[in-house]
């Protein structure tokens, strides 16, 4: 009984990963709704997931009271930020909206919560391979078995979604996708081969898709993977290490400034990255208007009935979001909830670098590779504050796993 209770609450564990993934059910119940399509679907049968998920969440937590309470106080930053975004309904644009996505808000970090309570980081770690390699074996069934959902049409005609609503959804997942399984490739002893079958297809998985800000991704934290690994070598090995990489980025950075409409180019792109950088004066713009609290949270777009009006008819498309997470949080909570957020971050990029330092196992590192993801993904799309999503869910979870770092052992990294 006790193994039947165990192996339930792992499946029920991955199967809201998946969820949080964005994967199958809008997909499905939208019968493989297009872009650009304008399909009405009853997404009733999503809400009560939701619900059954926070209902089932918060009894797990209150069944662990103890290891829940002592979780909660391992950081001082996230659930201010998250409360804020609950009482900006004083000061909302949009106070309905606002309260929805507060209550989806609050429920989802209860998840994240409760992943950091009851699995360790290896747990957690193992549970996103059943996770996305269930995400990946699916994408290819659906594209080859059922096309019109698998296969995007219209402008993007052809390209790969898998489970997903869009091409870029499928490529992002296959970012975090590749991630796990490079991991888990280098921490299984047994059955790694699989591992590594896991890492291929995810990245065939983004070359049909032809995500190219995603490649870009997945190249940055394969780098970055590799970078952490020399934290734990000798400091007479390291630190010329280190500088010597740094110097090498430098220098790339320098060299794409002048060269990125040529780059851009020869991968069918352009430099503002698909009008993203055309998009975000107009989102500064309204930014400072309400400089110091927002909009509320969700309380700006809110289509042509709304303060994102201005920004639609200026940019002469329909953005439901800055496609930049920073700009979607000053916008939402303004300086003082970016500000919230970059404290919590920084303390957490200090946690997880000292906890790389003083480990050895290749999960340890699970926690700065999802911090470098979150800064890099935001650049261009929007997810620091987005509930229901497993880019979020995964931010509080690690966060809250990792131990408790002596300040001692901290300035071995800051």
């Amino acid at each position: 009984m006790k193994k039947l209770l165990l192996f339930a609450e792992q499946a029920f564990t991955v199967a809201v990963l998946l969820i949080y993934s964005g994967a199958i059910l809008t997909l499905v119940l939208s019968g493989g709704m297009q872009e650009n399509e304008v399909v009405e679907f009853d997404s009733s049968l999503i809400r009560v997931i939701n619900l059954f998920i926070y209902v089932v969440t918060f009894v797990l937590l209150v069944l662990r009271w103890k290891k829940t309470l002592y979780v909660f106080s391992k950081d001082r930053w996230i659930f201010p930020l998250i409360m804020l975004a609950a009482i900006s309904v004083i000061w909302s644009f949009e106070p309905g909206t606002t309260i929805k996505d507060s209550v989806t808000l609050i429920g989802s970090s209860l998840f994240g919560v409760y992943l950091a309570a009851r699995y360790t980081l290896k747990q957690q770690l193992q549970l996103l391979g059943w996770t996305f390699g269930i995400a990946v074996i699916l994408s290819f069934i659906f594209a080859i078995a059922l096309p019109s959902y698998g296969i995007m049409g219209g402008i993007h005609q052809g390209r790969w979604r898998g489970v997903f609503l869009h091409k870029n959804g499928l490529g992002a997942k296959m970012v975090n996708s590749g991630i796990v399984f490079l991991l888990l490739g280098y921490q299984s002893k047994k059955h790694s081969w699989l591992m590594w079958g896991g890492l291929s297809l995810s990245i065939l998985l983004l070359v049909l898709a032809d995500s190219t800000s995603s490649v870009v991704n997945l190249l940055v934290l394969v780098f970055a993977f590799f970078v952490f690994r020399t934290f734990r070598w000798p400091y007479i090995v390291m630190i010329p290490t280190q500088m010597m990489l740094i110097t090498m980025s430098q220098a790339f950075s320098f060299w794409l400034s002048d060269n990125a409409d040529v780059l851009f180019a020869s991968i069918g792109r352009d430099a503002t990255l698909t009008g993203r950088a055309d998009l975000w004066p107009f989102v500064m713009e309204m930014i400072w208007q309400q400089p110091w609290f927002g909009y509320g949270y969700g309380g700006f777009w809110q289509g042509f009935n709304g303060e994102s009006a201005y920004v639609w008819r200026a940019v002469g498309w329909t953005p439901t979001h800055p496609h930049n997470g920073f700009l979607a949080l000053w916008l939402d909570l303004g300086l003082l909830g970016l500000v919230l957020f970059f404290i919590g971050f920084w303390r957490s990029c200090r946690h997880a670098f000292t906890w790389v330092r003083s480990s050895k196992t290749a999960a340890d590192i699970l926690p700065a590779i999802h911090l470098t993801y979150i800064a890099t993904f935001n650049l261009t799309e929007s997810a620091l504050l987005d509930s229901n999503t497993i880019v979020w869910v995964l931010y509080i979870a690690l966060v809250l796993s990792l131990p408790i770092i002596p300040k001692n052992q901290e300035k071995l990294i800051t």
